[in-house]
């Protein structure tokens, strides 16, 4: 009997880590704050696609885009409520009956952000803080945050903003009390060809027939990543997540440079200097936090550093039986010192998968 048990065991941690669970989000109610984003729109096809969700409730302030929205996306299952992330009232109501939260609402332009503190200071912190109290109060069972690289070490307002709402979805598995909620963070760097990100701003001006390309710095570099990694990455770390863990994705560097040399190599660059906020290299796994970073085959997660009182803090294997080792103290995961940088013809693939 034993053996036929462990057997199973065995079987079924292949098949998770082959495949992942084909039935996570099955029958079950999603909800998207900020849903109608770059981000929002490709899990959204990416959950249709691949499961059969009993609702997707995109929650966001923008009632255009909601419209927009649903001339791609009309299938029974979807819903679309009007609301701010900063109007708790609101979130408790449109998370009534939701099994699982992704949170993806925020102001994001850095320069913006520097420029209008307090507004980004009440959607990113008090709306996260929303977010987590409507969870609770709803009885969510999985929630995880987006985050960003500049939250590491952050310089910018933009980034201290999106560490303060970290440190909240963490410490939120602390006060869950006799909630089933867990709370988890995924942090990431540029997604190529999102809203507002170079590649397309790059391409605008090609198209407008530039003469030139601006870059902030000859030395600049960026981690990178598509958007349909980074909404696969968030889906498996619905499986993966204890509660309390930032997860981290292996991902590779490039040069901003490289990138508008790539995609105009006959034009061009005008050096104009870094904006606002802006930092040269990224930061994903800062050193401070070695001490609790472990490395995955594919990712890192920074463990909490609070220790939770009513549960396990052994954070060197995962909820699907992955196991992950300490990094040595003092690792931190640069964009300037990453083991991978793409090249030029990588980046153009890169660009090209985007558009997919």
């Amino acid at each position: 009997m034993l053996y036929y048990k462990l057997k199973y065991i065995l079987t079924l941690t292949i098949k998770v880590k082959l495949f992942g669970d084909k039935y996570m989000f099955t029958n079950k109610t999603v909800l998207i704050t900020g849903g109608t984003g770059s981000f929002g729109k490709k899990y959204v096809k990416t959950l249709l696609e691949r499961y059969s969700p009993k609702k997707i409730i995109i929650f966001s302030r923008d009632e255009l885009k909601q419209f927009e929205m649903q001339q791609d996306f009309n299938q029974p299952c979807m819903r679309y409520f009007i609301g701010d992330v900063r109007d708790k009232e609101r979130l408790t109501q449109a998370m009534n009956g939701v099994d699982f939260v992704i949170h993806a609402a925020a102001l994001k332009q850095v320069p913006a952000a520097e420029y209008n503190p307090m507004e980004c200071i009440k959607t990113n912190i008090k709306g996260a803080e929303n977010v987590i109290s409507a969870a609770l109060a709803t009885d969510v069972e999985k929630v995880i945050a987006l985050s960003t690289d500049k939250a590491a070490n952050p310089i910018n307002l933009y980034g201290a903003t999106k560490l303060v709402s970290d440190k909240l979805f963490v410490a939120a598995n602390n006060i869950s009390g006799g909630h089933k909620t867990t709370f988890s963070v995924v942090r990431y760097g540029n997604v190529v060809g999102s809203r507002g990100s170079v590649v397309p701003f790059f391409q605008k001006l090609i198209d407008e027939g530039a003469t030139e390309l601006p870059v902030t710095h000859d030395e600049m570099t960026r981690f990178w990543i598509t958007l349909q990694d980074g909404v696969d990455f968030v889906l498996k770390n619905f499986e993966r997540m204890l509660g309390g863990e930032i997860f981290i994705p292996k991902i590779p560097s490039m040069r901003v440079l490289d990138l508008a040399k790539a995609m105009a190599p006959n034009l061009a660059i005008e050096i104009i200097g870094i904006r606002p906020g802006e930092k040269l290299h990224e930061i994903m796994c800062p050193a401070d936090d070695s001490y609790h970073t472990y490395e995955y085959d594919d990712h890192f997660v920074i463990a909490p550093s609070i220790i939770f009182s009513s549960r396990s803090n052994d954070f060197t294997i995962n909820a699907i039986h992955e196991k992950g080792k300490q990094v040595e103290a003092g690792f931190e995961y640069n964009s300037k010192n990453n083991s991978e940088f793409l090249s030029q013809d990588g980046l153009l693939s890169f660009n090209t998968l985007a558009e997919l």
